[in-house]
């Protein structure tokens, strides 16, 4: 409990107590009896009253602060002490407790910001020194040491250890790295000395990304959230002037009518449909709600940028999956190499990873490591890379093309078709066909039953999208049991085939698309929701999207689902519960069939009913969906 939560409870404790014992004290004179009242009334209720004060000097009137202040203050000028009192130390109350619920919904994503490491172990003159990480520049050196957390993204140059990556991805196991691991930042080192080399500035990095996306988290409110807001500024104003109505309108009939007005008892009628109507039961727990479940999804390993997309995310049932990094490893094997009539196999491997020495991709990677040797990067020139294609370039003078099927229609090159599943990487040298190689990518092993647990969360449609020769993409397809899969695509491909994808579909439902690679930014942004794979995924890719799965688990994806829905559950009990309690209460509050403590209950009875509700969005079990 926070130091301010202590301090309300003592109000809460010493008012109630006054109230008590002023209950039972017999006070015959009603103004001693009054100015005795207003002692434990001010004790609990002073804030409140400030705020109103300060709300309506400000033009902004009609809120809870000023419903409470009106219906009190007005139940005590009546000489209704105990009640006027009660309704502020109920309401007090129900507001320590949604504090209170807040704070625990926050704990995830507080937990999360202590990812956010303080320093970063520079050596200097032969001495380690703490330096802030924002001055640490990309290629620097740092050492993290037992017990500390790893402050900027980098490869290990030397020294093995077990990291801690609960925080960033919800697996609790520890993650074995060693000497030319990619470690990312807010891991904690569990035993070994580790030195890092740095590939990115702290503000780059992933646990800055993290944190900016978790910090802008709220300011995207999803529909339902938008909707309380605009209710409430329309119900709360409305309901202040009806409870004028009810209590001016009835006591004049009555006199025109030559009874006796009883200005009293529709005074008091009226106050008490003001505490019943003070909507913070909405205003309050559908926030928490989409709070909670943002806050449950982070320990999960899953960063949602807003509630907005976790309503979104509710209504999916079409996900378009990119393959490489996102249901299969991305780890790249070649499997096979066949050389043509008049080249060998080694001079064949050692051209292609020649040509592919300046790229990253995975494909390049294999080649590279199946090659094995030093590559001498002066033999290399002229190297141009082709988008969705393959590289040209001239290696130890002679021309080379390593590419697609693709590529060799663009260069009117004939080609030998393998026989075997995999990804083809066809070479040319010197305008001859050379040959090609066959590598294979290992699809995840958790890879079918994340397409399984889709299923079961209500996906109708899982397609798979890839730029892979569409032998090797219809084998995984096959493995996986998706709908449908498209391959040999280009990144302007697979935005068309979304596009179409998002014209069948209804207006109801919502397409996801789950990619981790630069060329899949724009992808991500054009469909209704981007989820990108986030401990190796691409920057563009993280920055388009609108979910990020910290640890690439592809099973996440029905997690997320799983969350998404049972907060917009909780979200549409807590509006049906709060409206309809507050309609029923409100007939019969103005009918006086209901006092004031009744409205008590109305009010902060069923907002702390629904917050109570609202942290439930904190926890998930993956078997109910």
């Amino acid at each position: 409990m926070t130091r301010k939560q202590k301090k309300v409870l003592i109000r809460i404790i010493i008012s109630a107590l006054l109230v008590a014992a002023l209950s039972l004290i017999p006070i015959e004179n009603t103004y001693v009896r009054a100015g005795l009242f207003l002692i434990p009334y001010l004790i609990i209720g002073y804030d409140i009253l400030k705020k109103a004060l300060l709300g309506i000097v400000h033009g902004e009137v009609f809120d809870e602060n000023f419903l409470m202040a009106v219906a009190t203050v007005g139940a005590i000028a009546l000489g209704e002490y105990v009640e006027g009192t009660a309704v502020m130390l109920f309401y007090q109350i129900g507001e320590l407790f949604q504090s209170y619920a807040v704070g625990k919904s926050r704990r995830n994503i507080t937990q999360l910001m202590d990812i956010r490491p303080d320093y970063a172990n520079v050596e200097r003159d032969g001495e380690l020194v703490q330096v802030d990480p924002d001055e640490v520049e990309p290629g620097s050196v740092i050492t993290v040491q037992p017990g500390e957390k790893v402050p900027i993204d980098g490869v290990i140059v030397s020294g093995s250890s077990s990291l801690n990556t609960s925080a960033l991805t919800g697996e609790s196991l520890p993650r074995e790295a060693n000497e030319g691991d990619e470690v990312i930042s807010g891991c904690v080192n569990m035993s070994g000395v580790l030195r890092i080399r740095t590939t990115k500035p702290f503000g780059e990095s992933t646990v800055s990304k993290i944190l900016d996306l978790v910090e802008n988290s709220s300011m995207k409110k999803s529909r339902s959230e938008n909707f309380i807001t605009r209710f409430a500024k329309y119900y709360t104003p409305a309901v202040c002037f009806g409870a004028l109505a009810l209590a001016v309108l009835p006591p004049m009939f009555n006199l025109i009518a030559g009874r006796s007005a009883g200005w009293s008892q529709w005074l008091i009628r009226a106050l008490t449909t003001l505490v019943i109507s003070c909507p913070c039961a909405l205003v309050i727990s559908i926030p928490l709600s989409f709070f909670g479940g943002i806050g449950g999804a982070s320990a999960k390993g899953i960063l949602v940028k807003g509630s907005n997309y976790l309503e979104a995310l509710s209504k999916t049932t079409y996900v378009v999956c990119d393959k490489t990094g996102t249901l299969t490893k991305g780890v790249f094997e070649v499997t096979h190499i066949e050389p043509a009539d008049g080249f060998s196999e080694k001079e064949l491997l050692k051209t292609a990873a020649y040509a592919e020495h300046y790229s990253n991709h995975p494909i390049s990677k294999s080649l590279k490591e199946a090659y094995g040797g030093p590559i001498d990067a002066d033999r290399i020139s002229d190297v141009e890379e082709i988008g969705g294609h393959g590289v040209t370039a001239v290696v130890e003078g002679r021309k080379t093309a390593v590419g697609n099927v693709k590529l060799m229609k663009r260069l009117n090159i004939a080609y030998q078709t393998p026989q075997a599943a995999g990804t083809e990487v066809h070479v040319v040298i010197d305008g001859k066909y050379a040959g090609y190689i066959l590598i294979s990518d290992v699809v995840k092993p958790n890879a079918k039953a994340a397409i399984a647990a889709m299923r079961a969360a209500g996906v109708k449609h899982i397609v798979m999208l890839t730029g892979d020769a569409k032998s090797a993409a219809e084998a995984a397809a096959d493995e996986l049991g998706v709908d449908m899969v498209k391959s040999e695509l280009l990144p302007e491909d697979k935005v068309n085939e979304v596009e179409a994808l998002l014209a069948a579909k209804s207006g109801k439902e919502n397409l996801a698309f789950v990619g981790d690679g630069i060329n899949d930014a724009p992808v991500l942004s054009r469909a209704d929701l981007g989820i990108a794979m986030g401990a190796m995924g691409a920057d563009a890719a993280i920055e388009a999207a609108d979910i990020v799965l910290m640890d690439d688990d592809p099973e996440k994806i029905a997690t997320a689902i799983g969350i998404s829905r049972k907060t917009l559950r909780i979200v549409y009990q807590n509006i049906v519960f709060a409206l309809a309690v507050k309609l029923i209460c409100l007939i019969l509050g103005a009918a006086g069939s209901l006092n004031m403590w009744w409205a008590v209950f109305a009010d902060v009875g069923v907002m702390i009913i629904a917050v109570l509700n609202a942290t439930r969005a904190l926890r998930y079990d993956k078997h109910i969906i």
